[in-house]
């Protein structure tokens, strides 16, 4: 399997109302540790654009189609370089220990049923966006979510 591309996305999903979906992660809950977060993934390959690793990280994890009608994809102009997770750097090229993460948010008009990709989540909840990030396990998936106090009606 080639190796991961370190560069990703991180999508905020989210009502006007300010409500926000948190998906939790299946490797995580099997350990017991529950970790929740906002949809996020790796782009595909180098031609692949944030915007359309965006749209696609959304389809699969959740099913929801970041163009349909009444969705509104945005691109929050923010990234955030990291340490990749030690259990992750198996992953990455040899020396490579840092992601960038480009940050989206969807806009939808309320909640709704989503469908998960079993292999990577277990759950999902809507919680107001104040409690969604207390409740990530990621510290620049936080800062994500506290940016829709700016955003939200």
């Amino acid at each position: 399997m080639p190796y991961k591309i370190p560069r990703s996305a991180l999508v905020v999903i989210y009502t006007l109302g300010g409500t926000v979906l948190l998906i939790e992660r299946a490797n995580a809950q099997r350990l017991g540790t529950g970790v929740w977060q906002s949809v996020t993934g790796s782009l595909d390959h180098e031609g692949e654009s944030y915007v359309d690793c965006a749209v696609r990280e959304v389809m699969e994890e959740t099913g929801l189609d970041a163009r349909a009608d009444g969705h509104q994809l945005s691109d929050w102009q923010l990234e955030n370089t990291y340490d990749i997770w030690p259990h992750y750097l198996h992953r990455y090229a040899p020396g490579i220990t840092r992601n960038t993460e480009r940050v989206f948010g969807l806009s939808i008009p309320r909640p709704v049923d989503v469908r998960l990709s079993p292999a990577e989540h277990v759950n999902h909840i809507w919680l107001p966006w104040r409690e969604a990030a207390l409740k990530v396990s990621s510290a620049s998936n936080e800062v994500a979510i506290n940016r829709l106090s700016q955003l939200i009606v």
